[in-house]
């Protein structure tokens, strides 16, 4: 500014020092352009004055803006930091309590693994036991049942050789008929003799022996009639009448017999032909058959 005064001033002086040498009129005119030039300069100075001071303003608001940002900058930085640092805090807390929570679950499962194993191992103990005791007891009644069952065949039996020894009883009445009737009929030698009453009580006898062969060797009373029946073919072979023992014989063909059934039997040799029932037993009179056995033959396979 004060660069400018001094211009002015200098002009100024030129101005008149000139006048001086020239006329009125030329020098009225120079001073007229310096006062306006003046006056244009001093316009301009004014406003590159306002200008500066609306820059200087503008400068200092921006500085202020600046610094506010900067301000801001920092408040914002030191706030996210500690969202930061609060955060990680956080994360960390949060990693320790998952960690123990894994360990917590890990303990648990482990507990309970354990706890289940140990609960399956029982469970098996016990399903053992149970089965041991069911088959203990299942044996036992099996074995009762048995028993009861042999008990019941038993009596059964020893039941049927009462029965079995009053029949041969009537069977020796019946042969004591029998040899009566002989000794007629060796009166009368012409008449054939009648042989229905021996072979009743043939077939009497065969039903009395198969009963014997099913019946279990101990029962009480079984030897006793045994020899009983064997008593029995002895009075009726001394009657001329001959029972032949066909129950499990060979059977081969040419033997003057009638089979009634074949069963095949897988205890017996392969072709093996066995006599395994009597239904009708064959009888023999004076060393002459006078009726064929039917017969149920067992065949090996």
């Amino acid at each position: 500014m004060k660069k400018v005064i001094i211009s002015m001033a200098i002009l100024l002086s030129f101005a008149l020092s000139y006048g001086q040498n020239s006329p009125n009129s030329n020098l009225e005119a120079e001073v007229k352009k310096l006062l306006e030039l003046n006056s244009q300069q001093k316009a301009l100075i004014a406003k590159q004055s306002n200008e500066l001071k609306t820059v200087s303003s503008s400068i200092e608001y921006l500085k202020k803006e600046l610094k506010t940002i900067k301000t801001k900058q920092a408040n914002d930085s030191i706030s996210t930091n500690s969202r930061i640092d609060a955060i990680d805090s956080q994360f960390k807390i949060n990693s320790k309590n998952t960690g123990d929570k894994f360990v917590q679950v890990d303990d648990s499962l482990s507990k309970k693994s354990l706890y289940g194993a140990i609960i399956v191992i029982v469970a098996l103990l016990l399903i053992i036991v149970v089965y041991l005791e069911l088959r203990r007891r299942q044996k036992a009644d099996k074995t009762d049942v048995i028993d009861k069952l042999n008990n019941t065949k038993q009596s059964i039996e020893e039941s049927l050789v009462k029965e079995f020894e009053k029949q041969t009883v009537q069977i020796e009445n019946q042969i004591n008929a029998l040899n009566s009737k002989s000794i007629s009929s060796s009166a009368n030698s012409a008449s054939e003799p009648d042989h229905s009453l021996a072979l009743k009580v043939a077939s009497e006898i065969n039903l009395i022996e198969r009963n014997i062969s099913l019946m279990d060797a101990g029962t009480k009373g079984l030897k006793q009639l045994s020899r009983s029946v064997t008593k029995l073919k002895d009075n009726l072979a001394a009657n001329g009448y001959e029972m032949p023992d066909l129950l499990g014989k060979p059977f081969h063909q040419g033997m003057k017999l009638i089979i009634t059934t074949s069963i095949p039997d897988e205890n017996l040799e392969k072709g093996s032909e066995v006599i395994s029932k009597v239904l009708i037993p064959q009888v023999n009179y004076n060393d002459k058959m006078i009726q064929a056995a039917q017969i149920e033959v067992s065949i090996g396979i």
